[in-house]
């Protein structure tokens, strides 16, 4: 299902973003995830720039890492097909998939996507292999082996982690916002959650304008857990200005098609949804 961008809040913008904003517009896939959350309710989605822009106007974007199968003559002819017409996002890498002359591209700033050999088509979705006893999607695949390397490219020092009581037993990053009701009703969970062995690295996923100095309070605050823990139950937090990595991680959200919150990878690298009870959660950590 094809879905217009929302603005990841605080992004730049400007007329020679337009293109970019189309692309986007095509690129950002809503996820069918059946379960609750946040929509994003920023209603603009105009002229979406590669780069977040945090309140101390510190720019960043996520930096993919190039796989070791990735063809160069592919990136080659994609950024000059590209950089052609208006685009001037940077094409990380192009591997090879199981269908012929078809790549799976990652490229700085926008979430990935398929193209062909020659680099002319931006193809999106779902390619499903046929012919096996059953139908194989060789998409999905891609698409949480693309989220595992960018999440675990994260430094721990950039999230607040909330980690398992005991042995823990699987690893959860979930992209929040401290004034997303589900958001909230996830964390009341929190000591449950870590109690069935389950870490929870939060990322910062401010949905609104209005939430984006409330979220970057909390990550510059001394104690970034007590902070977020205050923030959750509706407290007001403030904070020294710092270089928080607040806009690295939008930025990473939206490269990962992040589209509300809470938004939650397992840490092979797939997303499982939004709020769920915590037996739910530790049940869907166990099969992903």
């Amino acid at each position: 299902m094809l879905s217009s961008v929302f603005s990841p809040l605080s992004i730049k913008t400007s007329i020679d973003n337009k293109r970019t904003g189309a692309i986007m517009s095509t690129l950002l896939v809503a996820v069918a995830i059946g379960v609750a959350g946040c929509s994003n309710n920023v209603p603009d989605t105009s002229g979406v720039a590669s780069s977040t822009q945090t309140s101390n106007n510190t720019t960043a974007s996520p930096t993919a890492s190039v796989s070791a199968d990735n063809d160069q003559s592919v990136v080659a002819a994609l950024q000059a097909n590209l950089n052609a017409s208006g685009i001037e996002e940077k094409v990380i890498s192009a591997v090879p998939t199981d269908m012929d002359n078809i790549y799976w591209v990652t490229v700085e700033g926008l979430p990935a996507f398929f193209t062909d050999k020659s680099g002319k088509h931006i193809i999106q979705g779902q390619i499903i292999a046929v012919g096996a006893a059953e139908p194989i999607d060789i998409s999905g695949a891609l698409v949480a082996r693309t989220a595992q390397d960018a999440l675990k490219a994260v430094d721990k020092k950039d999230m607040i982690i909330y980690p398992a009581k005991g042995k823990t037993e699987s690893v959860l990053y979930a992209f929040t916002d401290a004034d997303c009701g589900y958001c909230r009703q996830l964390h009341e969970e929190m000591a449950d959650i870590n109690a069935r062995g389950i870490e929870v690295r939060y990322l910062a996923w401010p949905r609104s304008e209005e939430s984006i100095p409330k979220m970057e309070a909390i990550w510059c605050s001394e104690d970034r857990t007590a902070a977020m823990d205050q923030a959750k139950m509706g407290a007001n937090v403030s904070g020294p200005d710092c270089s928080s990595p607040v806009a690295q991680q939008m930025a990473l959200g939206a490269s990962l098609g992040v589209r509300g919150t809470p938004a939650i990878f397992t840490e092979s690298g797939q997303q499982i949804g939004g709020y769920l009870p915590a037996a739910q959660l530790a049940q869907a950590a166990s099969i992903n």
